[in-house]
């Protein structure tokens, strides 16, 4: 990777070296092939958390853990990971943590634990979707105890993860995101620096904008498709390839057939959280929405007809609902 800083941090991206390019090895170069792996710890075993565990696994580096759930503490250990008892346990046995978090409070509760195990010099690359301030909270007690939390927000579903198909948006000192790349190649395919702490998680924003926009024109279509009598599966790979095609009607569209949506690699009801978070950025910016806009009353209505606990690909089943004759 690059050590030259990008000229404009607000908007300049340097992108990593993709996955797999080996570095010249060099004295005390800690990215070289003869570096031992680096100890990791992850913080949160859901869905994304999971399985960033499972391919640093697969990848070689010893894996600590810690998650409220005995079942994803349980599913740590058979992947081969080590099971601590909480996050400041973890901190006192790592190089790096990873923290997978499904709210502000849990980042916030995370980080006093972390302050209390870690040593000096401890990284931590937090992963999270969850508002700037409250990240930069977090990273402000942190780095009294001599911490440093990266902003990492990832682009991908839970599916992606497993399949190690993420983008990592890391922001923050260009020293600590280099010494920890090796870390991101484990779990990652695609990895960029975006300069000042936050930037991150404004990229981050604008890719879930898409994400929202895309899922929804994706159901539209399977389901014009559909009544026409054309399976989903079928204009999924039809269409893919072509001008239309997107991310989200190729991850998401498979799950708008037979129910597909209770396989779930994001939650309808946490992905209210990211929407939330969407619109008070656009807000904030005086940015018009009106794409943005006409797909919050779906989602909406995802929860209302109880959907919360399924993959937002359900966005299909309120269209197809919506739209059939009154009995």
């Amino acid at each position: 990777m690059s050590t030259r800083k990008p000229a404009a941090p607000a908007t300049a991206a340097l992108r990593m070296r993709r996955p797999g390019a080996v570095p010249p090895s060099t004295p005390g170069d800690s990215t070289s092939a003869e570096a031992p792996r680096q100890r990791v710890g992850v913080i949160g075993l859901g869905i994304m958390g999971s399985a960033m565990a499972h391919n640093l696994r697969r990848d070689g580096f010893e894996v600590w853990g810690y998650d409220p759930s005995p079942a994803a503490r349980k599913a740590l250990k058979a992947m081969g990971g080590t099971v601590c008892k909480s996050a400041a346990d973890v901190a006192g046995r790592v190089d790096a943590v990873i923290t997978s978090l499904p709210s502000a409070a849990a980042l916030l509760d995370t980080a006093r634990d972390l302050a209390e195990g870690a040593a000096r010099g401890l990284i931590v690359i937090e992963t999270s979707t969850l508002d700037i301030e409250d990240k930069r909270q977090a990273r402000d007690a942190l780095q009294k105890v001599g911490v440093v939390l990266l902003d990492c927000p990832l682009s991908g579903t839970g599916a992606q993860a497993a399949l190690k198909d993420l983008t990592i948006y890391a922001s923050g000192p260009a020293s600590a995101i280099r010494k920890v790349e090796p870390v991101f190649k484990g779990f990652t395919s695609a990895q960029f620096n975006l300069g000042v702490f936050g930037n991150g998680m404004k990229m981050k924003l604008m890719a879930n904008l898409l994400v929202a926009i895309h899922n929804v024109s994706t159901a539209e279509a399977l389901l014009l498709g559909q009544r026409w009598g054309i399976a989903p599966s079928t204009a999924v790979k039809v269409l893919a390839g072509g001008a239309g095609g997107s991310r989200m009607l190729q991850v998401r569209g498979p799950q708008m057939e037979n129910e597909g949506w209770k396989t779930v690699t994001m939650k309808i009801a946490v992905w209210q959280k990211d929407m939330k978070l969407i619109a008070a950025a656009l807000k904030d910016a005086g940015v018009p929405a009106p794409l943005f806009a006409a797909t919050v009353p779906l989602y909406d209505a995802a929860m209302g007809m109880g959907h919360g606990l399924h993959d937002t690909a359900a966005v299909f089943d309120v269209l197809d609902r919506m739209s059939r004759p009154a009995a």
